[in-house]
C-alpha cells in the first residue's frame, strides 16, 4: 500500500487532482471496511458492494468537492450509509407496490372469465415481444426470471441504474400500447406463473 497517501489532506488533494493512483489507495484502504459496515445494516454482500462501488464512483465523478469534505473518512462512511438507506426506501416501495399487484391480479382471475383473460395474457405476451431488444432482456430478466437489479446488473454487464431505466421503459411502452393499463399492470405482477408459462 502506498503510504505516499496515508495522509488523508495528501490524499483529499491528490484525488482532487485526478491521481489514479490515489484513488487506487482509497479503495485499497477503505472497500472492504465499508463493505463489511453496509453488509451489517443489510445482510446482502451484493448489495453492499454495489454500494460501496457506486460511492467510490460518485467520489472520483465528483473529486472536485473534497476540498469541502472535513474528514474523508466520515464522510464515506456517511455517504455509504445514505445508499443503503435509499435502497432500503427503493425496495420497501417495491414491496408494496408488489404485494398490491398480486391482490389486484387475483381480483382479475376472480372477475375475468378464462377465455377473457387467456385474451389479455396473449395481448400482453405480443407486446413484451415487440418491445426494443435489451428493454425486453432486461424486463424478461426481472419479470419472468426473478433476477434482483444487481443481478442484473452484473449479468448484462451495465449499471443498476441502466437496468431500472429499462425496466421503466419497458412499463412505460407497454402501458402505451396497451389499451388497459390496469390489466398490464396486475399482470405484470405474477408475469413468470401466467404470461409465460
Amino acid at each position: 500500500m502506498n503510504k505516499e497517501f496515508s495522509n488523508p489532506e495528501i490524499l483529499k488533494r491528490e484525488l482532487e487532482k485526478g491521481n489514479q493512483r490515489a484513488l487506487t489507495f482509497l479503495i485499497d484502504t477503505y472497500h472492504q471496511p465499508l463493505c463489511v459496515y453496509i453488509y451489517s445494516l443489510s445482510n446482502d454482500y451484493e448489495g453492499a458492494q454495489d454500494i460501496v462501488q457506486n460511492v467510490f464512483i460518485k467520489v472520483w465523478t465528483d473529486r472536485q468537492k473534497l476540498g469541502r469534505v472535513k474528514s474523508l473518512k466520515n464522510f464515506l462512511y456517511k455517504s455509504v450509509y445514505n445508499g443503503f438507506i435509499d435502497q432500503w426506501r427503493k425496495d420497501k416501495r417495491m414491496l408494496a407496490i408488489e404485494s398490491k399487484h398480486l391482490e389486484n391480479l387475483n381480483e382479475i382471475i376472480e372477475d375475468s372469465n378464462e377465455d377473457l383473460l387467456k385474451i389479455k395474457i396473449a395481448m400482453v405476451r405480443h407486446e413484451i415481444d415487440n418491445l426494443p431488444e435489451k428493454c425486453k432482456e432486461t424486463f424478461l430478466l426481472s419479470k419472468q426470471e426473478g433476477l434482483t437489479n444487481i443481478e442484473i446488473a452484473n449479468f448484462m454487464n451495465v449499471s443498476i441504474r441502466t437496468v431500472e431505466s429499462q425496466i421503466n421503459k419497458a412499463y412505460r411502452l407497454l402501458k402505451q400500447r396497451l389499451s388497459s393499463a390496469d390489466v398490464v399492470l396486475k399482470i405484470f405482477a405474477v408475469l413468470s406463473t401466467l404470461i409465460y408459462s
